[in-house]
């Protein structure tokens, strides 16, 4: 592996033309495309094999025009007024007027003041007016699909809101015009911008600080243009671009980082610069491709939750690892060679270069020394603080909801008027009956369905058919649909349990038919439930393979072993942080606090974990590299340290500034994953990857880097540490045909 790669370094280098211009027209030609043959995102979540998944089936085939109406945008207004709305007639008229052309509004005659709806049908008044006529609901349908909605369209909506709101009347709005997916920008823009300030801090020069970036960019853009590529084959969810944006930025950067600060160690050896390259390539680029394949196996084995677009993420994350591990080999190398002699100039006065002899005393060295004098305490210091941090976990509970923040104002007025479960309602579908007849199995569950508690206003419960006649749509009828409002929120446990008793009664087969649960709510539920039961069988796939591969690349049990614990400690740490800010609003960071998003803890493993092998393999393969040439245990440690400390700590940094930037995200759940990560990239890169890990191998000495007999011969020897590469006498790399000597100095 080393030598190969070493080989392609100086492959890469001596054709650095070519490559850099293959990337750029990958990039130029995906976009290209992209813009030729626009493909939308899809909005459709699908679970398959749930009983939700075979709800919305039925409803797909039998009740076609309300789901398709369900895929078009549906908004709320919410009109309040603690004076009564009626004091408000003019005020509400003229914002229901303006209301109305708003685009592909479907029959604008519906969109009605709520007190004039009342007054006009005093039978449906319980629907539309609230709170003793102190709250009032506007509904908007339109015929745009939900995806298609613009964020001009958003921001036309929110002006109408504020428009119409003061003297006395509330205005907010809830639905599909709140919740347009917005375009990032702010946050990976600052996210880059820290990271290029933390290159001149590491590098101590502009041009090796601006090299990683380029990388991360020109990384990020095909990545991105790829999966917004494939949209137009398969139904692919735009949240799986923002974990490319997160994860790719940050990887791009850190593995680009670890190439360049090898090369400069390299340059230093003598030799040309093709031939530090070479070396570079050959030894630090071997960790990146492990650190890569780690990554990906984290991200890549989402796809055991069975949940599509959880799957989306994982497999889009691991592409842009992929491209970042690519870009690494062969872009760094080509870009180096591109700016030559130029790549560590102009040098910033005042800050370490990182290229001083090891004689000359640094922080990494210092603290290696105090690591490894003292390391049973500072093992145990690193792992009381991380259970101190993961106390909180204990309370933490986990719900989907996909209101953002925006809305919440609109959300207690719609609570406040009309109860907290009127914007989730539970549909039942009934079909499948086995005389044809659906109508008695249908009024069979609408019967019970009244008796059960948490179902509010039982006494309106009736059943739509599919039948032929729009008059009497249940003659007729082959399936029936139910829908059920709960009294409480969508998503919490007393909607669900009444979700799973209305799935309870459907398995007794009441007048031979089928019975399911679809709707919205339900469909978050049975992510939850699902993600939930998948996630040990996740953490088994990701935590063996690998374990597999760290056993390959240091060929040690024991220093596997001692990665994934310490990872076990980072996460239950993260855990605890993410529940103390978000669940409980310690330290009043958060406005609305709410469950941890289900999703997240299983998200989190996957990438917290291939990110902390990431570490794992840049600090501990330097260690082994010392410890395999000759150097004892204990000063294998140190030297490592010192030589992967800068890199490792410098790439943690950036790591935590790209994921904390989209704390600056409006919606609380961008908020959470952000600060999520970044504190999970915190802890595990600088208390145990950089505290715990090298005081534990140095309390092991020999012992941590052996390997049984019978193991030894059976695990490949891919050479991370670079031995064929150092038998390659440095004078035998110089070719004078590239070699270009410095001018002598007078």
């Amino acid at each position: 592996m080393a030598l190969w790669l070493y080989r392609l370094g100086r492959f890469t280098f001596r054709h650095k033309w070519w490559f850099v211009s293959a990337w750029l027209v990958v990039l130029i030609a995906l976009g290209a495309i992209v813009g030729a043959v626009a493909p939308k995102f899809s909005t459709n979540f699908e679970l398959p094999g749930t009983d939700s998944d075979r709800a919305m089936s039925v409803m797909k085939t039998d009740f076609t025009a309300i789901n398709d109406q369900q895929l078009n945008a549906s908004t709320s207004i919410l009109v309040a007024a603690d004076d009564g709305l009626a004091n408000h007639t003019a005020q509400i008229d003229a914002l229901v007027a303006k209301a109305r052309t708003l685009p592909k509004v479907i029959e604008p005659q519906t969109v009605v003041n709520p007190v004039t709806a009342a007054q006009q049908n005093p039978a449906m008044a319980s629907a539309v007016l609230g709170d003793d006529g102190k709250v009032g609901l506007i509904q908007i349908r339109q015929d745009i699909p939900m995806q298609d909605l613009t964020g001009a369209e958003m921001d036309q909506f929110k002006e109408l809101l504020s428009e119409y709101r003061g003297d006395g009347l509330e205005v907010e709005g809830t639905g599909s015009l709140m919740q347009v997916f917005e375009q990032g920008g702010v946050s990976e823009l600052l996210g880059f911008a820290v990271a290029f300030v933390i290159m001149i801090v590491a590098f101590g020069a502009l041009i090796a600080a601006f090299i990683p970036i380029v990388t991360g960019i020109l990384g990020v853009g095909i990545t991105i243009l790829l999966v917004t590529l494939s949209a137009k084959i398969i139904d692919v969810q735009q949240s799986a671009t923002t974990i490319i944006t997160m994860l790719g930025i940050a990887v791009s950067i850190d593995y680009a980082l670890f190439i360049v600060s090898r090369y400069r160690s390299e340059l230093n050896l003598g030799g040309s610069r093709e031939a530090a390259v070479g070396r570079a390539v050959g030894t630090a680029g071997s960790a990146v491709v492990f650190a890569g394949l780690t990554v990906m196996i984290a991200v890549a084995a989402l796809a055991v939750v069975g949940i599509p677009f959880i799957t989306q993420m994982g497999v889009a994350a691991a592409i842009a690892v992929l491209v970042a591990v690519l870009g690494a080999i062969t872009l760094i190398p080509a870009l180096l060679g591109a700016f030559g002699r130029f790549a560590f100039s102009p040098q910033i006065p005042g800050i370490r270069h990182g290229d001083e002899p090891d004689t000359q005393p640094s922080n990494g060295l210092r603290f290696a020394r105090f690591l490894t004098r003292f390391p049973l305490p500072a093992a145990l210091a690193g792992l009381i603080l991380l259970v101190v941090a993961a106390i909180p976990m204990t309370q933490m509970e986990l719900g989907m909801e996909s209101t953002t923040d925006s809305e919440y104002a609109a959300t207690q007025l719609l609570q406040r008027g009309f109860g907290e479960g009127v914007n989730g309602p539970l549909l039942v579908v009934v079909s499948d009956a086995q005389n044809g007849d659906i109508a008695p199995a249908a009024d069979d569950v609408v019967a019970h369905v009244k008796t059960l508690d948490n179902v509010a206003n039982p006494a309106q419960i009736t059943w739509i058919g599919n039948g032929s006649d729009p008059a009497n749509p249940q003659a007729g009828a082959k399936a029936a649909l139910i829908s059920v409002t709960p009294e409480r929120s969508p998503s919490g446990p007393q909607t669900h349990e009444l979700m799973e008793q209305i799935r309870e009664y459907g398995a007794t087969s009441p007048g031979g038919a089928t019975v399911n649960v679809g709707g919205q709510t339900a469909i978050m539920s049975d992510i939850s439930s699902k993600l939930s039961s998948a996630l040990i069988p996740f953490l088994i796939v990701v935590v063996g393979l690998a374990f597999i591969i760290l056993t390959i690349v240091f060929r040690s049990l024991l220093v596997p072993l001692i990665a994934t614990l310490g990872f076990l400690f980072s996460v239950c740490a993260t855990f605890g942080a993410t529940v103390a800010i978000f669940q409980r609003g310690d330290f009043g960071l958060i406005d609305h606090t709410k469950p941890i998003i289900s999703f997240l803890p299983i998200f989190l493993v996957g990438v917290v974990f291939g990110l902390a092998m990431d570490y794992q393999v840049f600090l501990v393969t330097r260690m082994r590299e010392e410890y395999v040439h000759g150097v004892s245990a204990k000063d294998s440690v140190i030297i490592g340290y010192q030589h992967g400390a800068r890199v490792v700590a410098s790439a943690a940094i950036i790591m935590i500034s790209v994921f904390a930037a989209f704390m600056l995200a409006p919606d609380t759940i961008a908020k959470m994953m952000g600060f999520a990560l970044a504190a999970a990239v915190f802890f595990d890169a600088f208390i145990i990857r950089m505290i715990v890990v090298p005081a534990v191998i140095t309390l092991l000495g020999d012992t941590a880097w052996k390997l049984p007999r019978w193991l030894d011969k059976i695990v490949p020897n891919v050479d991370v540490e670079g031995t064929a590469i150092r038998e390659i006498p440095i004078e035998k790399n110089i070719d004078p045909s590239l070699w270009e000597p410095e001018p002598a100095k007078v």
